[in-house]
């Protein structure tokens, strides 16, 4: 008998164009986790909405992430790929887990702590709730492994809190999630600030390289990145600048970190930098090719989201089912 395969859950707001880092970090890597898990891979517009969005903007970006999600490699058929907001489960069991969480525990979230102080009294309370709604995400499809970054452990660590407390008041419900860091799982820096995380809400567009960037446009990038004074391509925190951009392209080439300094030696920064765009834009232009087909294809596009929904709708209800029963509503009879 075939073993059961672990169930991998993860997602990416479709809150902005994505940057190298999203791909490096994350989407590079589920597409090795496929071969191996039982993966949910969701477009999180409902987290999107924390902070105002224009409509039409929204719903290109959504359809856009997707495509990238599939241009990357991840394959539709293997994986159940979809857009959270087509699967109301998330959105109902996101406030019933809302009754099992702590004021406290939602103020405590260092991103909440950071964005309330930008924000002062008009921070909206989903940005102090969606922690919740990211727990519901996971915990619906009984998830196993989370794939994060060090910015969302803390959110998986409340995740984990709410279903062990859930599980405690009622019986085994949920899957205790555990957090899956990648071997390679590269964190990828501001190509201008490199002790910050590339981000694409970055004022500096330097800062950053978008996953649909034109060729052109990330080699300026890459040659206006930060270095030093030093000229010595060395993989050492005191140099962070060369530090990124070793790690860039040692993730995509694959090559150790070892043989980029040996293949560098006294060559200072000119061909490194030269060498790490050509990287990026040899791994990204088939991507950026196949996203472009993608986005055109609407009816494709549409099959793959509704017959992702309806697996999707499938498990997230029979657990929306299970958190029902045991709170003690009353079901609808059939």
């Amino acid at each position: 008998m075939e073993e059961k395969r672990k169930v991998i859950f993860s997602g990416i707001q479709p809150s902005g164009q994505l940057t190298l880092g999203n791909y490096l970090g994350a989407i590079k890597n589920w597409v090795k986790l496929q071969e191996e898990y039982d993966c949910y891979f969701c477009v999180v517009d409902l987290h999107a909405i924390t902070v105002r969005q224009e409509p039409k903007d929204l719903r290109a970006r959504t359809l856009e992430v997707m495509s990238i999600y599939i241009a990357a490699g991840i394959v539709p058929e293997k994986n159940t790929i979809f857009i959270q907001s087509h699967v109301p489960a998330h959105s109902e069991a996101a406030w019933l887990l809302n009754c099992y969480t702590y004021m406290g525990e939602l103020s405590r979230m260092t991103q909440f702590k950071d964005k309330s102080q930008r924000y002062g009294d008009s921070v909206s309370a989903g940005l102090l709730d969606y922690p919740v709604l990211m727990a519901a995400d996971i915990l619906l499809y009984q998830t196993d492994l989370v794939p994060v970054g060090v910015d969302q452990k803390q959110h998986l660590e409340l995740a984990r809190d709410i279903a062990q407390r859930f599980n405690n008041t009622y019986s085994e419900t949920f899957v205790i999630p555990e957090g899956y860091i990648a071997q390679n799982g590269a964190k990828i820096m501001s190509l201008q600030d490199p002790t910050k995380k590339m981000s694409k809400s970055d004022d500096n567009p330097n800062s950053y390289i978008l996953i649909m960037d034109p060729p052109e446009v990330i080699r300026k990038k890459v040659s206006r990145a930060v270095t030093d004074s030093i000229g010595v391509v060395k993989y050492s925190d005191e140099q962070p600048g060369v530090k990124n951009l070793m790690t860039i392209l040692s993730t995509i080439t694959g090559q150790t970190t070892e043989q980029i300094e040996e293949k560098y030696e006294g060559q200072g920064y000119a061909q490194f930098k030269k060498d790490v765009a050509e990287a990026i834009v040899a791994e990204l232009e088939p991507i950026q090719k196949k996203v472009k087909e993608l986005v055109a294809d609407k009816a494709y596009l549409e099959s793959i989201y509704k017959a992702g929904a309806e697996k999707a709708n499938y498990v997230a209800n029979k657990t929306l089912r299970k958190m029902q029963k045991k709170i003690g509503f009353i079901p609808v009879s059939k």
